[in-house]
C-alpha cells in the first residue's frame, strides 16, 4: 500500500476516534448539566412573639378662651398638672417632652363669624412620653381620666393620641431566626427529595427574606410578632 495512503487512513482513523470520544464527553457533560438543573425551591418560616421595649405616648390637650393671656395661663397650668401626674406614675423628666402650643384666632379665619364668636382663641398642646416602661404607660393611660375630672380636656383623633409601641431588639433575634428558617427550609426540601426518589444536593441560591415586626393583634399593640421567610433553592439528583 502506498505509504502516503496508509498515513492518510491512519490520520483519518485517529480523527474519527477523537471525534467519537469528544462526542461521548459532550453527551456526558450534557447529562450532568441537566441533572444540575433539577432543582427544588422551598421556603422556611421563623416567628417570634416578643414584648415591645419602647413606648411613644402623645398626650394631647386643648383649651379655649376669649382672652389670649388667660388661655396661655390655662395651658401652663394643664401642662404642670400633667407633668406632675406623670412624675407620680414613675416617669423621669428626661422621658417627657413638652411641645409648644398651637393657638388659633378664630377672628383671623376666613370663615370667622365676628360677633358670634364667644371664645375667640383655641389652643392645643402635646406632651410626649418616650420610655421603656411599657406597663407604666398602659396603666397611666387609664389613670389619666382623673385629670379629665379636674377640667383638662384631652383631644385629638385616635391616630394622634394613641400610644405607639416599638420593638428595638431585632438585631439580637436575626441570627437564630435565620438559622431556624434555613433549617426548616432544608427539612422541607429533604422531604420533597425523599418523596420524589431523589437526593438533595447543594444550595443553588438562597434569599434570606425581609424581617417584619407587627402588632400581634389590634388589641395588644404592646406585643409584637417578628417574622422572616427564607427561600432556598436546592439541586436534586437521582
Amino acid at each position: 500500500m502506498d505509504p502516503t495512503l496508509r498515513s492518510s487512513l491512519a490520520l483519518g482513523g485517529l480523527l474519527a476516534l477523537g471525534l467519537a470520544l469528544l462526542g461521548q464527553q459532550l453527551a456526558e457533560a450534557a447529562i450532568r448539566f441537566k441533572e444540575y438543573e433539577r432543582v427544588v425551591t422551598v421556603k422556611g418560616l421563623s416567628e417570634r412573639e416578643v414584648p415591645a421595649d419602647v413606648a411613644v405616648w402623645p398626650i394631647l390637650y386643648t383649651r379655649a378662651d376669649a382672652d389670649l393671656g388667660a388661655l396661655y395661663r390655662q395651658l401652663e397650668a394643664d401642662s404642670t398638672a400633667i407633668q406632675t401626674f406623670l412624675a407620680g406614675r414613675g416617669f423621669e423628666p428626661g422621658e417627657i417632652t413638652v411641645a409648644p402650643p398651637a393657638v388659633t384666632d378664630k377672628l383671623a379665619q376666613s370663615y370667622g363669624g365676628g360677633e358670634n364668636i364667644q371664645l375667640r382663641y383655641s389652643a392645643s398642646q402635646t406632651i410626649t412620653v418616650y420610655t421603656g416602661k411599657i406597663e407604666a404607660v398602659r396603666g397611666s393611660q387609664i389613670a389619666l381620666a382623673e385629670l379629665g375630672k379636674r377640667g383638662i380636656a384631652f383631644g385629638g383623633n385616635d391616630y394622634q393620641a394613641r400610644a405607639e409601641y416599638l420593638f428595638t431588639g431585632l438585631n439580637a433575634l436575626k441570627p437564630p431566626m435565620i438559622e431556624e428558617a434555613t433549617r426548616q427550609a432544608r427539612e422541607v426540601a429533604e422531604k420533597f427529595a425523599a418523596d420524589s426518589n431523589s437526593r438533595l444536593g447543594k444550595i443553588k441560591s438562597a434569599n434570606q427574606g425581609q424581617f417584619t415586626v407587627a402588632d400581634r393583634d389590634s388589641n395588644t399593640p404592646h406585643i409584637k410578632n417578628v417574622r422572616v421567610v427564607s427561600t432556598v433553592e436546592y439541586y436534586l439528583s437521582d
